[in-house]
Order: structure tokens, then sequence, then C-alpha cells
């Protein structure tokens, strides 16, 4: 069957979702507004799944570390945050195209990062490796997962492993959530390990009950700065944000909102 080609605009705006009660009406989403005009309105992605503990969307308000900071600074700036969860292969187009204006992101997981810009770190994010707890296998180089299958996240780039998972000598399963990844590696003999932020993973093994069945490798692959993405445009609100997160780290609200998630 030929597939007919859905005209662009109606592919993005057919990606968007909208949080619960916090419903943007399509009709705003104006892809040329800019820093600096008047009833400014921040746009950002909280993505459908979220990312727990940075973001939690499975409740009335978005909540976690990325929303709790991004709230507490934008409106600082000027700025109404609204959340749209936006598909994680939609993102980086539809913030190239102006229909949102920022996201959660790592430079590290970007494809082509130069596109775009990027805040300073908000939180670091370290990769480690979860092995269940019957399992003899360990980390300490990619030597050690030779053969072996890692479960891993849709669309992440992981570049210590990329040329271990190119040529196959480690395979890698993709997955939408992170919370699915426990799952298979724990009913799925064909899959030895997961690959996820240490913060999250443990996050999640503790609210499915599920801390005692995992361990963590003490070496990891990366740490990465987790921060906010923006079109090369925003440098003005970019700076703003930078200078605003450099004063919570001083006075102690940031560390407050970290102390809400550990």
């Amino acid at each position: 069957m030929k597939r007919v080609p859905i005209p662009k605009a109606r592919r993005i705006l057919s990606a968007v979702v909208t949080f619960t009660s916090l419903a943007i009406p399509f009709t705003t989403l104006n892809a040329t507004a800019q820093p600096g005009q008047e009833n400014q309105t921040f746009r950002f992605n909280i993505s459908p799944n979220g990312y727990p503990p940075y973001l939690i969307v499975n409740e009335q308000q978005p909540s976690g570390i990325m929303w709790d900071v991004v709230n507490l600074i934008v409106p600082r700036l000027g700025y109404e945050v609204k959340p749209l969860m936006i598909p994680r292969k939609r993102v980086d187009p539809m913030l190239t195209d102006g229909y949102i204006d920022g996201t959660p992101r790592a430079i590290e997981w970007t494809e082509n990062p130069e596109n775009f810009l990027f805040t300073d770190s908000v939180v670091h994010v370290e990769e480690v490796f979860f092995f269940p707890n019957t399992s003899k296998l360990d980390y300490e180089h990619p030597t050690d997962l030779y053969g072996k299958t890692v479960v891993t996240h849709l669309g992440y780039l992981y570049p210590t492993l990329e040329p271990y998972f190119g040529d196959r000598r480690i395979k890698r399963f993709d997955v939408s959530r992170d919370r699915d990844m426990f799952t298979f590696v724990l009913h799925g003999d064909q899959f030895h390990a997961a690959l996820a932020d240490k913060l999250v993973g443990h996050w999640i093994l503790r609210n499915e009950g599920l801390s005692g069945e995992f361990r963590s490798s003490e070496e990891g692959i990366s740490q990465f700065g987790f921060r906010i993405m923006l079109r090369k445009d925003w440098s003005d609100f970019a700076k703003a944000f930078n200078q605003e997160l450099e004063t919570i780290r001083k006075n102690g609200e940031l560390e407050a909102i970290l102390a809400d998630y550990r």
C-alpha cells in the first residue's frame, strides 16, 4: 500500500499531547514567539512518560527536579510555564520550528547539539548498569558485557558504548519507558542488564518494590549535565536562566529541591 505523505504542519500538531487540565489550544502555539515579547509563555516539554525523579507526569500537576527548577526560575524571568507532552522523536523538530521553547536534555544525548543552545547544568546524571541480584555480572569495562544484551532507553545515545553497539559486540534492546527496563531484565533470560541514570533507577526500583531485586554497578559509563535545551536565538533567556540558577545554587533553594527527590 502506498503511503500518502502527511503535511508537515499536521504531523507536528498531531504530535502534541497536552497535560491534563493544563491544555494549551493549538491556536496559541506561535512559532515566531521570541524572548522579550509581552504575555510571554515558556512552552516546556515534559514528555508523555516523564523521567522520574527529574520529571513526573502521572499526577494532576507535573513535578520532579527539572520541573521544580524550571517552575521556580522561569516565572522570575517574566514567563508563565506551560507544560507540553511531546513524543521523544518529535521534540527536536518541534523545538527548531518554535512549537515548544525548551526541553530537558543533556548535550551528550543530542544528535546535532550544535543546532541548539544549552543552559548550564541543573543537575548531573550518572549512567550505570543495573544487574539482577542473581547475576554474577558486573561492569568495569565494556569487555565485561561482550555477548550480552543491555536494555536501553529508546532514542538515547551512549557515546562510550556506541562502537560496541555498532558492531554488536554488545547488543542493545530499546524500550520507551525506564521502568520497563527492569521488567525486561527481571523476566527475560535474554536480557542481562539495564542501563539507566543511577538516581532514576533507584527511584523506579523503590517505587516498584524492586529494590531488593537489583544492584547497580560501582563503575558507570558517563556523568552528564542535565540542562535545558533551547533554540539558538534564545541566548538572552539562557543567560538570565543561568544567572538565576547560580543564585538558587548558592542560596540553598536548589539543594532543597534535590533533597525532596533523594
